[in-house]
């Protein structure tokens, strides 16, 4: 545990009270390295060692849940694949957040969905850190005026296990601009960059990097009902059927910051 009590009250007294407790020679980052469950200390952030990894979205076009087909690749689709993943978001029946929402709850529940697609790597050969900003380029289509889709980084254990890493949400409507709303036009497909935030994992060796996509993680973010009407003003809902692309035309991508070990 950080005694941050302690951290505020030699902040102040160095530059408030002149008093030269050497806070000032310390590093000025910490950050807490999951997988590794220690703090380790750093000279900047984000980290100038770090190096931005894409990991392409593949499938035979069925990774929806957990028994699906979906794999993560550093291999971009090729000319070959052409196929997609569907599904169909239900806002009176939407994918659930954690019961414990600031926890680390298991995400296999809601990766047994049909309506949530599922993406792996192989099993690790060797560890990969992964530390700072972790975006998802996804190219999709719905049905619908207006949606959402959720994503989820996970870091896979050997024994099933599927711990949370970090999660992101893009209501469609403002994919180019929060300040000029857009809707979009059902069946045509559109590029969203997802912002999952920033994060600090070491996935261990035989550690899977799995990538989960659905569109709702409720009741942590409100339910898009999929009316094109904002937010909080419909009582009724429609379903809307989601197509997610990744053939070489719209290369679906997770881009991770895998960064080179600390000490």
């Amino acid at each position: 545990m950080v005694d941050l009590i302690g951290l505020q009250k030699r902040w102040f007294d160095y530059w408030l009270n002149g008093k030269d407790n050497g806070m000032m020679r310390e590093k000025p980052v910490s950050i807490f390295v999951m997988g590794l469950n220690r703090w380790r200390e750093e000279n900047d952030w984000p980290l100038k060692r770090t190096r931005p990894t894409r990991l392409y979205l593949h499938s035979n076009g069925g990774a929806n849940s957990l028994n699906g087909d979906g794999w993560l690749s550093k291999r971009p689709p090729s000319a070959a694949e052409k196929v997609s993943d569907e599904f169909d978001y239900d806002p009176d029946n939407p994918c659930p957040s954690p019961v414990n929402i600031n926890e680390p709850d298991d995400r296999r529940p809601a990766e047994r969905r049909d309506d949530t697609l599922v993406y792996d790597t192989e099993p690790l050969k060797r560890p990969v850190e992964v530390a700072g900003k972790v975006a998802l380029e996804l190219f999709a289509s719905s049905s619908a005026r207006d949606t959402d889709f959720a994503a989820h980084l996970v870091d896979v254990y050997p024994n099933g296990y599927a711990h949370p890493v970090a999660d992101g949400i893009i209501t469609a409507r403002y994919r180019d601009s929060l300040e000029k709303p857009s809707l979009i036009e059902p069946g045509k497909g559109y590029r969203y960059e997802i912002n999952l935030w920033y994060t600090s994992n070491l996935f261990r060796e035989r550690h899977k990097i799995r990538l989960e996509l659905s569109s709702a993680d409720f009741p942590r973010y409100a339910r898009n009902m999929n009316t094109g009407r904002p937010c909080g003003a419909d009582v009724r809902f429609v379903v809307a059927h989601q197509r997610v692309l990744h053939d070489q035309a719209h290369p679906s991508n997770l881009c991770l910051p895998v960064t080179s070990r600390g000490k």
